[in-house]
């Protein structure tokens, strides 16, 4: 392998482990803080990817666009409202009943909701492949040698992800609800004592993490394509980002989708035939070493 390539399939695992990061970012802070097992989570993300194809059509004919994007900035936008929207709702009608329920209610109500999810997907939408196209000012590559380059898109895949990284490290360390957050994962009988609604700041985390996830699908669908099960796809490999990081730890999140981006890119590179298995030795190594993880300092959600 050579220097650029090299380069390239780092520039690869970077960006799939940035990509997994704001998945997974959603579910260890609805585990961790509402001790809450969401298997439907990866529907967030398969609804962000349809939500790109279906939005960016009607966008198009009835909204504005630009040289420079408008249109596609403003499906991303119009999609994120729809997706805190919506996890506001399943939050009040689903999920504020799980908080005190056993794990394996959790498990059932949830696997529920990914039947009804894909339902619902067949029923709107249909079985077929749908491909999104890359808004036009990324479409570019960029040369990395006379025969080499890589896609522009996929560098503002990576440039997204880590404005969201940035953003969620400004909240948690920099406002006062990142510490209520904090707090809360810790010990929310104490947070509630204290005067802060903690319903209203589990349905935030919920919101918020339903948005995370469907913003990883919307950038992430021109590459991937919008497909019935992908959300069951991503949502093993974020299992396996939380477990390694540890639950709760968003941190740990972010450097066990690095390092996941990097094993699992290289290792379909250099051992094509063992890549399928490559990261669930990585989890079972790190779990033999730290059980709770790398950054993890419990196994299970506040309060539980």
């Amino acid at each position: 392998m050579d220097l650029a390539s090299f380069l390239i399939q780092c520039l690869n695992a970077v960006q799939y482990g940035l990509l997994l990061f704001l998945v997974a970012a959603g579910l260890t802070l609805i585990f961790g803080i509402m001790g809450v097992i969401n298997l439907a989570h990866g529907s967030f993300y398969m609804m962000g990817a349809y939500l790109a194809y279906g939005l960016a059509p009607w966008v198009n004919a009835h909204w504005f666009t630009s040289s420079f994007g408008g249109g596609f900035f403003t499906v991303l936008a119009i999609g994120l409202v729809i997706a805190v929207l919506i996890g506001l709702l399943l939050e009040w009608a689903f999920f504020s009943f799980l908080y005190e329920r056993e794990y394996l209610q959790q498990v059932l109500m949830t696997y529920g909701l990914i039947l009804v999810f894909e339902e619902l997907r067949s029923l709107l939408i249909g079985d077929d492949v749908y491909s999104v196209p890359a808004p036009a000012f990324l479409a570019g590559s960029v040369a990395l040698t006379e025969v080499l380059s890589y896609p522009v898109y996929r560098l503002f895949i990576s440039a997204v992800c880590l404005a969201a990284v940035l953003g969620l490290a400004w909240v948690f360390t920099r406002t006062r609800l990142g510490m209520q957050i904090r707090a809360g994962s810790m010990n929310r009988e104490m947070v509630a004592a204290l005067g802060v609604d903690i319903r209203l700041l589990y349905r935030l985390v919920f919101a918020a993490g339903v948005a995370l996830a469907a913003l990883a699908g919307m950038v992430a669908a021109p590459v991937t394509t919008a497909f019935p099960g992908m959300g069951q796809q991503i949502l093993i490999i974020s299992f396996v980002v939380v477990v390694i990081g540890g639950i709760g730890s968003v941190k740990g999140a972010l450097v066990a989708a690095l390092l996941i981006g990097f094993v699992d890119t290289f290792g379909k590179v250099l051992l094509p035939q063992a890549a399928g298995v490559l990261v669930y030795v990585l989890m079972a190594a790190v779990l033999l070493i730290k059980p709770q993880g790398l950054f993890g300092s419990s196994m299970g959600g506040a309060g539980k």
